[in-house]
């Protein structure tokens, strides 16, 4: 989850004597809107879940609810952009493995680290659940997700990497699809996509499968490819969506829909056009150098924060119980001092996730080893 950058490809040098001094493809620009953007995102997820634990009565419970009602569409949002991202990024002749081995250094160390935070809080605090063995390995392994008694083991918001994991997986053949695809078809690509997320929701609606829909990665994979879909026509140069302002006035109006139409998996319906319109938007944005209110600097950084802050955020909350207890269901002064709070801790320790886990480990993991050099170079030299 960090800014997006794209590899374009460069034409080889001349070739030498030594094949080792090609030259390496060039990044394209960053988008830090994009960045931005995300934060915004997992502000939503935390608001949400403030509302679950119900901080706030009275008035000042029904305006949180208001505004944060349907925050599960935050992780609609990172669905949407990781296709996105992920498709602006992909590196020219990008094989399976070394895609892999960057998503497992850029997801996993976080989420063993909260993994474990969750376990501990399991045996040693009040008000959480044990998970059994079963459900400890599927969620370490991230496979809980596609049984519905495993999704909320451990660090409860980690079945949205499950998903991510699926869609990692998925990534490299598609991409080798998508790459084949002119403007036209990522168009009708993109338009599947929608619709395919119209037809999971009211499958959903129906209940015609055993479990909600909400959480299974297959389930999600529209999103996903929705936004692989749209990154494909900004690569392309032909994405010819609506600008950033009338795209975030959309993305707004399917927010704030969701409580009115729609619940659990069926608010994607609501929000997902106006989500893949404000991300492509943003980045075409931050090409041309056009005004982008999520590029700022502060916003940024907490953006790049904002993957920790998603995994640590609600395991604050559920400790915060056991010294305020289940819905304390304040005043809006004290619900906004409690909030404020649990808002602090969880930002701050997403720096120390960040500085400590997730940054070092990435580095760790994607170090690049050094060549052995072969006998006959050992004999020249």
């Amino acid at each position: 989850m960090t800014t997006a950058t794209r590899a374009t490809g460069t034409p080889s040098a001349i070739a030498t004597t030594a094949p080792a001094q090609r030259s390496t493809p060039a990044p394209a620009p960053s988008l830090p809107s994009l960045t931005g953007l995300r934060w915004i995102a997992a502000l939503l997820v935390f608001g949400l879940h403030v509302n679950n634990f119900r901080y706030f009565d009275g008035t000042g419970g029904r305006i949180v609810s208001w505004a944060f009602g349907a925050g599960a569409t935050g992780v609609s949002f990172f669905f949407v952009l990781s296709g996105f991202v992920l498709t602006w990024s992909a590196r020219p002749g990008d094989r399976a493995r070394p895609f892999w081995r960057r998503r497992i250094a850029r997801v996993v160390p976080v989420h063993l680290v909260t993994a474990a935070i969750a376990l501990l809080m399991a045996y040693t605090l009040e008000h959480q659940t044990k998970p059994t063995l079963r459900q400890g390995l599927a969620n370490v392994l991230l496979v809980h997700s596609w049984w519905r008694p495993w999704w909320q083991t451990l660090d409860p918001v980690s079945w949205s990497l499950a998903c991510e994991a699926f869609f990692y997986a998925a990534f490299p053949l598609l991409a080798l699809l998508v790459r084949r695809l002119g403007a036209r078809g990522a168009t009708a690509l993109a338009g599947l996509s929608v619709l395919a997320v119209l037809v999971v929701a009211w499958v959903d609606a129906q209940q015609w499968v055993s479990q909600p829909l909400d959480s299974l990665p297959a389930a999600r994979l529209p999103e996903f490819v929705l936004g692989v879909a749209i990154a494909r026509l900004v690569v392309l140069d032909r994405w010819r969506g609506p600008g950033l302002e009338a795209s975030l006035a959309l993305a707004i109006i399917g927010y704030f829909l969701v409580p009115q139409v729609a619940t659990e998996y069926q608010a994607t319906t609501c929000t997902v056009v106006g989500f893949a319109l404000l991300i492509p938007a943003a980045a075409v944005a931050d090409l041309r150098g056009l005004p982008s209110l999520w590029r700022g600097r502060r916003l940024v950084r907490l953006g790049e924060l904002s993957f920790a802050f998603y995994m640590i955020h609600l395991l604050v909350l559920r400790a915060g119980t056991n010294v305020i207890g289940l819905k304390p269901r304040y005043g809006l002064a004290e619900g906004m001092a409690v909030t404020a709070v649990a808002f602090a801790v969880s930002l701050g320790l997403s720096w120390v996730l960040y500085e400590t886990v997730e940054g070092p480990a990435r580095r760790l993991l994607l170090r690049r080893r050094r060549p052995a050099v072969s006998s006959r170079a050992r004999q020249t030299t």
